[in-house]
């Protein structure tokens, strides 16, 4: 009997053994489960944060779209856009954008204005962006460490801005224009202006001011890209006349179609052409103290001076020096001067083509060390001076005031 018992005992301690077994396999299963669910949220949450670009700091971007409706706990909403921003300390007001923070910001969509005002570097990827702004630049650059603007696509900005604010894109910081895209600008005073440094290094560019195309104050150097020009002023000009390690302009490659009231490329200290292929139609083609060619394919109409060295700077002597390259410059009637230099001319190589009353004009010494002259469709290999004009005339940027008298600088400020 007692054995009987026994083995009863052991079969409901043995069952019990596998029910505690079951139950607890049970719990550990549950308990794995939710910790996966937990992880896989945390995944979700990551990848939504990575996308939408929240964190501005690290090598993402900030997507920023004016085109629909929509709401996001990481955005300001307005009425009829909403703007996904890295910081509550940028603003998004309408379809004006504050940018406070640094990082790169995706753009598309429509804008009245874009504001930057920060101590850090920023990058601007426009992918189909429409600026109009009626007051002001449309991209107003406050304050920043350096700014580069990448371009995709098609990209519009207008802008009726005010004196101080000459620019549709406005920077007081260095600007850097890169990209794939295309550009177009229209200003009431200039198109592109940067207070410090502007570097373009690609991109298709349509620029109408009513003043200057293209300024950087210290400097403007371009690399590559594709540019047609409509300016009131000039087409691309560097203007600083205080410190003589500034004020040039440097292109080394690109397309451009100019035509300017004034002269097409201006700097203030000297002007290098190492490439690139232009067509400028202006009363001065190249002005600078120094101007410097030394390749590229290079076609000038112009009512004054084609290339002319005067002297805007005490960098050195004014010269223009000439060292290769396809010069063709077709002068208008008049007293005009296909080459005219306040100092020297030095020709060491490539090929000018001149159509005009006066070929050259100098008021120093003149060498022809190398390259093809051809004059009226002549060649020649004699540099001989006009001796009359030059010196007035590339002084005073050779515009004419309606009555007659000599107007400075084509009367425009310097900036």
């Amino acid at each position: 009997m007692d054995e009987i018992k026994k083995k009863k005992l052991r079969k409901i301690l043995i069952g019990g053994s596998i029910v505690v077994v079951v139950i607890g396999l049970a719990i550990c299963f549950v308990i794995a489960y939710n910790n996966t669910k937990k992880l896989d949220n945390q995944t979700n949450t990551v990848a939504t944060n990575n996308a939408s670009n929240t964190d501005t700091n690290t090598s993402t971007s900030t997507y920023i779209s004016n085109s629909s409706t929509s709401t996001n706990t990481n955005s300001t909403t307005n009425t009829s856009e909403s703007t996904s921003l890295s910081s509550s300390t940028n603003k998004s007001d309408s379809k004006n954008l504050n940018i406070t923070t640094g990082g790169s910001y995706d753009l598309s969509g429509e804008y009245e204005s874009i504001t930057v005002n920060t101590s850090e570097e920023v990058t601007l990827n426009l992918n189909g962006v429409e600026i109009n702004n009626t007051n002001g630049p449309a991209i107003n650059i406050e304050k920043a460490k350096k700014v580069t603007i990448v371009l995709s696509g098609t990209n519009k900005i207008t802008a009726n801005t005010t004196e101080d604010l000459d620019g549709a894109i406005y920077s007081k910081a260095d600007l850097i224009l890169d990209g794939s895209g295309t550009l177009e600008v229209k200003s009431n005073y200039d198109g592109i202006v940067s207070k410090d440094t502007l570097a373009i290094k690609n991109g298709t560019y349509t620029i109408t001011s009513s003043d200057d195309g293209i300024r950087g104050k210290d400097s403007v150097e371009i690399s590559n890209g594709s540019f047609t020009i409509n300016a009131g002023g000039d087409g691309i000009k560097a203007s600083n006349d205080e410190d003589n390690t500034l004020g040039y302009v440097t292109i080394t490659g690109g397309i451009f179609n100019i035509t300017a009231k004034s002269d097409g490329i201006q700097a203030i200290t000297k002007a290098t052409i190492g490439g690139g292929t232009f067509n400028i139609t202006g009363a001065e083609g190249i002005e600078a103290t120094y101007v410097k060619i030394d390749d590229g394919t290079i076609n000038i109409s112009a009512t004054d001076d084609g290339i002319n060295a005067s002297k805007k700077s005490n960098i050195s002597t004014t010269t223009v020096e000439i060292n290769g390259g396809n010069i063709t410059i077709k002068m208008g009637q008049g007293d005009t001067d296909a080459i005219d230099a306040n100092g020297n001319i030095y020709i060491n190589g490539g090929t000018i083509n001149i159509t005009g009353n006066s070929a050259f004009d100098y008021d120093g010494t003149a060498e022809k060390n190398g390259g093809t002259i051809i004059v009226n469709g002549t060649e020649t290999n004699t540099i001989t001076s006009q001796m009359m004009g030059g010196g007035m005339k590339g002084g005073m940027n050779g515009e004419m005031n309606p009555n007659g008298s000599m107007q400075m600088n084509g009367g425009r400020r310097l900036r």
